[in-house]
């Protein structure tokens, strides 16, 4: 069996060291262990390398970390970019601090100059780095919101957003090349930094950052007047959120910030969560109960790379807190931002409004009474930070606003990914704005809601892992794909759109049109009244996932309308 070649390969070849072969040799007789971490090579994909932390071809450590690493040097080198340097960043997950190191030696060994951060920081500021210091590539290692288990290895370019076609494929052709370990490039930290390629960033980044995220505050005087009244409590979930978050709320005024004292120091095993999610409500329970003491109106919660935000804010009439989707706080920040530009005259004629096919059609209809373009990528904040180079490029549209429904959202154009820093930012300041009118963020989510209808939202996810759960991923693909819908239970499809095959059907005419959207293992149902549901397998995790939406006219409406549309489409998987 090809695994058990690969397993006996890693125990007797010299390139690897003699605590590798220990590590190996402790599990010679598990066969099932063995076959999950060899049974294929972690793969590095469009979005980077993700994976359980451990030894094998399928699982993240030094070995596989470097050998992606010397794919990429190859190509940087190949285009004649390696004195530019790449930008190196980590969070606090297990062996982060050392991938990084070891990322940046690799490089250096290479010849390409490396400028990390002295410790971790958050992915927002890795994207901005990137660009301040005119690299030619950026890299951050974390595994977002995984479990503890998990640590991963995203790739910026230039522009400072993730990797895209073409530069993406190239990328992976030349880590693909990389079939020996022996071909990793190395050298000491102590002769990268006499040959100046090992460099460490200053606080001068940090201090930019600040700076860039001030410039989208709107409201700075209502901040003065009204920011030491507000209450927040926010929780980095042991990330690296906190040092950021607590500078620049207290730097504009924001007196009473509360920070969940269990959860405010880094630590890579999550002691308090199971799952450092801040889509998960039972991470929200210690900055709950801190809420409650303090009375707080808000209660905000980063993930480790403090990329993603979660948000939960008081109901005024019943005195609970209420949470927050993604989709629901960046229309909330949607909403304030667009309402307040408007009144002073900001918002740009050719202004753009995106948003990933996953996300609430709320946004469309916040687009359109802001007379702004609604712009749809495919799932993965670097389809809007490629949008926002383009725009740049030709001048054709102005960013405005960008966000996916999984809890990350951009405003301005300081960085190229999701930032939870700059969304903590403009909800305490809208928390602010509603306070000084008398209203909770909830009680402003409600005339949201009053304003453009009851838009609900909601994701389904099958975690079906190891070789066996991606065979069954691939197969709940193709059952769709071969037996075509016309109904979701009560719900009438109207257009199927395959974007694995680039092609949108129109159920009622049968007319097959064109769609202008890279190519991805995605299937989009278009329901009649503004419903739809999406099925894809996810980028970075042994998951097939199930999103979708409704608009009712009450929220029990849409809650009852959101729970029969799942049940429909899981009935249809399980046949």
């Amino acid at each position: 069996m090809e695994y058990l070649k690969k397993y006996e390969e890693w125990c007797n070849n010299p390139v690897f060291d003699e605590e590798t072969r220990s590590e190996l040799l402790e599990i010679k007789e598990e066969t099932d262990e063995i076959k999950d971490r060899f049974y294929k090579d972690l793969e590095f994909g469009t979005a980077g390398l993700r994976g359980i932390i451990g030894i094998g071809t399928n699982r993240m450590n030094k070995y596989t970390v470097t050998k992606a690493t010397q794919g990429l040097a190859n190509y940087i080198i190949k285009m004649g970019t390696q004195d530019k340097g790449v930008a190196i960043s980590y969070d606090s997950r297990n062996m982060s601090k050392e991938f990084s190191k070891q990322t940046a030696l690799c490089l250096n060994a290479n010849g390409i100059k490396t400028y990390l951060f002295d410790e971790l920081r958050p992915v927002p500021e890795l994207s901005f780095a990137v660009r301040a210091l005119k690299c030619t590539a950026g890299i951050m290692i974390t595994a977002s919101h995984n479990p503890p288990k998990y640590n991963g290895y995203k790739v910026y370019w230039d522009d400072g957003s993730q990797i895209v076609s073409p530069v993406d494929k190239q990328i992976i052709e030349e880590v693909n090349k990389v079939t020996n370990y022996a071909q990793i490039k190395s050298i000491s930290q102590e002769d990268a930094i006499k040959k100046g390629l090992y460099n460490i960033i200053s606080e001068d980044i940090d201090d930019q950052y600040m700076q860039e995220l001030k410039k989208q505050v709107i409201n700075s005087e209502i901040i003065k007047n009204i920011g030491k009244d507000i209450k927040i409590v926010y929780t980095p979930l042991h990330g690296t959120g906190n040092k950021p978050v607590k500078r620049i709320l207290k730097e504009l005024g924001f007196t009473q910030v509360y920070v969940v004292p269990e959860q405010e120091q880094p630590d890579g095993n999550f002691p308090t969560v199971s799952y450092p999610n801040p889509e998960d409500e039972k991470a929200f329970t210690l900055a709950l109960n801190l809420a409650k003491q303090k009375d707080a109106d808000i209660v905000l919660a980063t993930d480790p790379d403090a990329d993603r935000l979660g948000v939960y804010a008081k109901d005024t009439k019943t005195g609970k807190y209420i949470s927050f989707t993604g989709n629901m706080s960046a229309m909330l920040i949607a909403e304030y931002i667009l309402d307040q530009k408007q009144k002073k005259n900001m918002i740009p004629e050719n202004g753009a409004l995106i948003k990933s096919i996953v996300s609430t059609n709320m946004a469309d209809a916040i687009a359109k009474n802001y007379n702004l373009k609604l712009i749809e990528v495919l799932t993965g904040f670097k389809y809007i930070g490629e949008q926002i180079k383009k725009f740049e490029e030709t001048h054709e549209n102005e960013y405005v606003f960008g966000f996916e429904e999984s809890y990350g959202c951009l405003v301005g154009t300081h960085a190229r990914d999701k930032d939870g820093i700059c969304a903590v930012m403009m909800l305490c300041e809208a928390a602010a704005f509603y306070k000084n009118q008398g209203l909770t963020l909830w009680d402003q989510m409600i005339n949201i809601y009053e304003k453009y209808g009851y838009y609900k939202e909601g994701i389904t996810a099958l975690t079906l892992e190891g070789a066996d759960g991606a065979d069954k991923i691939k197969q709940i693909m193709e059952n769709l794909r071969e037996n075509s819908q016309k109904q979701f239970g009560e719900f009438k499809i109207i257009k199927i759109k395959d974007y694995k095959e680039g092609k949108c059907k129109n159920i009622e005419t049968e007319e097959v049109t064109k769609i202008d959207l890279p190519t991805s293992n995605v299937l989009y149902y278009d329901l009649e009244n503004d419903g739809w549901c999406c099925v894809r397998p996810s980028g970075t995790e042994p998951k097939i996932k199930f999103y979708m939406g409704i608009k009712g006219n009450s929220m029990e409406e849409a809650d009852e309308m959101l729970e029969n549309l799942r049940k429909s489409v899981l009935s249809k998987i399980k046949q």
